[in-house]
């Protein structure tokens, strides 16, 4: 696994698979191990994936000060990567939650991305609000599945603010467009793949300023994808026909039938999707 060592001196890991352009990689969880991501539904076989590991997950160390974990400032990671990588620009897939780090590295160093793939993209970052009303239109569109009732009483628990201990749980098919025995493995790994603690700085007071970030993103001339799912709860569609608005020059792709990890819905939709942008 091969390392680089950050601005602040601090052992970041990173994954590297595939063959083609290089593409970095930026997890979501917050805050979570990259191995989740896989190797994209075999977008692999198409780009050489470098997966980084954020501080404090995966095989990256943990940093000394651990206000280093706030999105802003993980910005120095991705740039200490592609000047480790010798890039002069990169190319960046990032999903849910790092999302937020992609946009924000775009609006800081702006000439050093090529394109951008943003998967079902958190919206924090950019200030967007999703209602709790939009998720439940979403969450109704799964109304025939077996596990809908427990789910959606869930749902409606935690838009109401009462959320149960066990919310997250029962939350977990809507996230899937099937919840098959991969996705159940899928989600049963999530937990010890993230790092909590860190999780909990990574939005912290001071990490967004979102009219300043929606003012870059404005201004910022590099092609973008924005790639939702159609039952997502996390993305909703509506919301990502939003984040879309947000740049000169972006396209919103909704995959049928998926949820927040599209490349597992299907792999050859999304990997046939990703790769056309990317081409």
């Amino acid at each position: 696994m091969p390392t680089f060592s950050a601005q602040d001196g601090t052992t970041l890991a990173y994954h590297v698979s595939g063959d083609g352009p290089p593409l970095i990689c930026l997890p979501g969880g917050p805050m979570q191990d990259s191995a989740y991501l896989g190797d994209l539904g075999g977008l692999a076989a198409h780009h050489r994936l470098i997966r980084l590991d954020l501080r404090g997950t995966g095989g990256s160390a943990i940093p000394a000060d651990p206000a280093s974990y706030r999105c802003d400032r993980l910005v120095d990671d991705v740039e200490a990567l592609r000047e480790h990588l010798g890039l002069e620009s990169v190319d960046l897939l990032a999903h849910s939650a790092g999302a937020n780090l992609a946009v924000l590295y775009a609006g800081r160093h702006p000439d050093r991305v090529g394109k951008m793939a943003l998967i079902t993209p958190s919206v924090l970052a950019v200030g967007l609000v999703i209602t709790g009303d939009l998720r439940r239109e979403t969450a109704r569109l799964r109304h025939e599945e077996p596990w809908f009732a427990p789910a959606f009483a869930a749902l409606e628990a935690l838009v109401a603010g009462k959320p149960a201990d066990d919310c997250r749980e029962r939350l977990a098919p809507f996230f899937y467009g099937r919840w098959d025995a991969a996705a159940q493995s899928h989600r049963a790994a999530e937990d010890g793949q993230r790092n909590a603690a860190a999780a909990a700085v990574f939005g912290a007071e001071g990490a967004f300023d979102p009219e300043a970030t929606r003012a870059a993103l404005a201004a910022f001339g590099r092609p973008v994808l924005l790639l939702a799912g159609e039952v997502d709860l996390g993305a909703p569609p509506p919301a990502m026909a939003e984040f879309t608005d947000l740049f000169p020059h972006a396209r919103l792709v909704v995959q049928p039938g998926a949820g927040h990890f599209p490349w597992l819905d299907d792999p050859g939709r999304f990997a046939a999707a990703t790769t056309a942008f990317l081409a």
